[in-house]
């Protein structure tokens, strides 16, 4: 990319969005542009074609979706399809249509098999069945990442997909109904701690294993992606790391500095057991990670302490 090149962030507020555009304007991309939701609403195809055709970006970085955690997969499967099909639908088609350079879409971690084998190589996608709590938001991702490859292969777009790991971050998002398990964990043990509460009470039995990419680390690898990887295969993006979600909780409760006891709640769901992607790949291409799991928990924390508590 130049300097100089027109740049979409499609859902550029989000907790991905939001660190690829801090990532942009630290580098000096400067022509940056967003709409937001009222701006823009990413479902409608007349008004994503309107768009595309009148603003004519020669670089997008797809970082808009419907996302949640468990709870809210498990509840809204119905929005989680029709939203993220139609978002991905109408992008994708726009930027073909309109001759965009490159398009950069961003998957989850979460579209491998269920049992997928560990840690996760990227041909391992549609190899078994998906996690059922996440399944609807899984097919639609799949979806988007099989419209990049089939829009490469038959028009010769310059579309790539990443599949990132778990992710956090600054923005994250800390709604207990809808977050991911680790700013759930730092909210639940902030306001744990400042109630002076003896215990904190964590879905399913701990056992769990995740890995966790800090946000701006992930979008500093799409950066490098979409300046030097062209290929219809997806590239993983992670550490290459994992741990249990209990030694995930105590990495959290000692940075929150809670004094309490951590009871887990086996009535519910750990999700897919284990979820360690391979990033053999992206280390290939010249990337590895920079921020370790407790600095970025601990940044986290700061920000949310400013922000939000």
């Amino acid at each position: 990319m130049d300097i100089k090149d027109k740049i979409y962030v499609a859902g550029h507020t989000g907790l991905v969005g939001s660190a690829i555009m801090r990532t942009l304007a630290k580098y000096g991309y400067n022509n940056l542009l967003t709409r937001d939701l009222h701006e823009l609403d990413l479902r409608n195809q007349q008004a994503v074609n309107d768009f595309f055709s009148k603003e004519k970006p020669d670089y997008v970085f797809f970082a808009a979706a419907k996302v949640g955690g468990i709870h809210a997969n498990n509840t809204y499967p119905a929005e989680f399809i029709y939203d993220n099909l139609m978002i991905e639908s109408n992008i994708i088609h726009a930027a073909y249509l309109n001759n965009v350079k490159k398009l950069l879409f961003l998957g989850s971690s979460c579209i491998y098999p269920k049992m997928a084998q560990q840690p996760i190589k990227e041909e391992y996608l549609l190899t078994g069945a998906l996690e059922p709590t996440n399944e609807a938001y899984a097919i639609a991702k799949i979806a988007g990442l099989e419209m990049c490859k089939f829009y490469r292969r038959q028009y010769g777009c310059d579309f790539i997909s990443a599949m990132p790991t778990n992710l956090y971050g600054i923005n994250d998002n800390f709604d207990l109904n809808s977050s991911h398990v680790l700013p759930a964990m730092i909210r639940k043990f902030h306001e744990a701690k400042v109630q002076q509460k003896a215990e904190v009470y964590l879905w399913g039995t701990g056992n769990a294993l995740r890995e966790f990419l800090y946000v701006d680390d992930l979008a500093d690898a799409l950066l490098h992606l979409m300046n030097h990887y062209s290929d219809e295969i997806h590239v993983n993006i992670g550490t290459g790391q994992d741990l249990s979600i209990h030694e995930l909780a105590l990495i959290v409760k000692e940075t929150v500095e809670f004094d309490g006891v951590i009871v887990y709640d086996t009535s519910k769901p750990d999700g897919t057991p284990r979820k360690l992607l391979n990033v053999d790949r992206l280390h290939q291409s010249g990337w590895k990670h920079t921020t370790s799991l407790r600095e970025g928990i601990y940044l986290v924390y700061q920000w949310y302490l400013k922000e939000k508590a």
